[in-house]
């Protein structure tokens, strides 16, 4: 990684040179080798060294990504976290946020500084959409990158604090929300929504039996006690007729153990949440819940 002008001034290349395909574009004026794979990570150490103040560290979505979230696309701006007196030049794809870091908070990962686990959730909490930040923690809890137990003491020491923090009551309001046991961050957004709608709190990955114990299949979300399972369908689900084929037989099983199952696609997800609703509130009716 280099600065052109340095280059240029330098005698290094001449500016037909550095618009060649040889060298990439990092951020404004920050070039790199083409034949270097421009990932998140390495836009994060450019941002690190070349734009960000000495106190700033990487933060949000970008931390969430280092700590080895998927459901963070790559080719997301990086974010950061500065001091609120620091002096930052603007520069595409970089998103910049201005408060207050306690060193417990700061840590160093593979020679980046970042925002620790437990304070990257704080600040998904108070930055993000409710739903996008319980996707993006439930992640980092599936992960193990951070425990229930991290968050919620991380919870009691901020609700200690004199004043009270702004962002407190968000930050409970996702930790609410949030289970390790999404293995999507569709079934995320699926089990937060119908949570909003009202109804009561579904278990993540839930085991059904046979009578003799035997397992019958892992269904996404569901209330054991009611016996009903709803099964987030990806597109995967219909990549293949085998597959479909597994599917079905699978659903023959649940039902035969006394399972009532609800597929929910992306599409309806997406375009059709009231048929949602619909179909697993007449799925709770036939279990006799008003």
């Amino acid at each position: 990684m280099f600065l052109g002008r340095t280059a240029i001034d330098e005698g290094l290349l001449s500016k037909e040179q550095l618009r060649s395909n040889a060298w990439r574009r990092v951020y404004r004026g920050i070039y790199a080798d083409s034949r270097i794979e421009i990932t998140h990570t390495v836009r994060c150490s450019v941002a690190a060294e070349y734009l960000l103040p000495p106190d700033g560290v990487i933060a949000g979505r970008s931390a969430a990504r280092l700590y080895g979230v998927d459901a963070v696309p790559a080719g997301d701006p990086v974010e950061a976290l500065v001091s609120r007196s620091a002096v930052v030049i603007p520069h595409v794809g970089l998103i910049v946020h201005r408060g207050l870091l306690a060193p417990e908070d700061r840590r160093e990962l593979d020679g980046l500084a970042v925002t620790t686990v437990a304070r990257t959730c704080w600040d998904l909490a108070r930055w993000l959409p409710l739903i996008e930040a319980v996707v993006v923690i439930d992640q980092l809890l599936a992960r193990r990158a951070v425990t229930p137990a991290d968050l919620e003491a991380y919870r009691l020491k901020r609700r200690a604090e004199k004043p009270t923090p702004r962002g407190i009551r968000r930050y409970e309001d996702v930790l609410a929300l949030v289970d390790g046991g999404a293995e999507s961050p569709q079934e995320t957004r699926l089990r937060v929504r119908l949570a909003q709608a009202g109804l009561p709190r579904l278990e993540t990955q839930v085991v059904v039996r046979n009578a003799a114990g035997g397992q019958v299949a892992r269904v996404d979300l569901g209330w054991r006690e009611l016996r009903i399972a709803i099964e987030y369908d990806g597109a995967w689900h219909f990549d293949t007729f085998t597959q479909m084929n597994r599917d079905r037989d699978r659903d023959v099983d649940l039902e035969t153990a006394g399972w009532i199952v609800v597929h929910v696609t992306a599409n309806q997800l997406r375009n059709d949440f009231d048929g949602v609703l619909s179909r697993i509130r007449a799925a709770r009716r036939r279990r006799g819940v008003r």
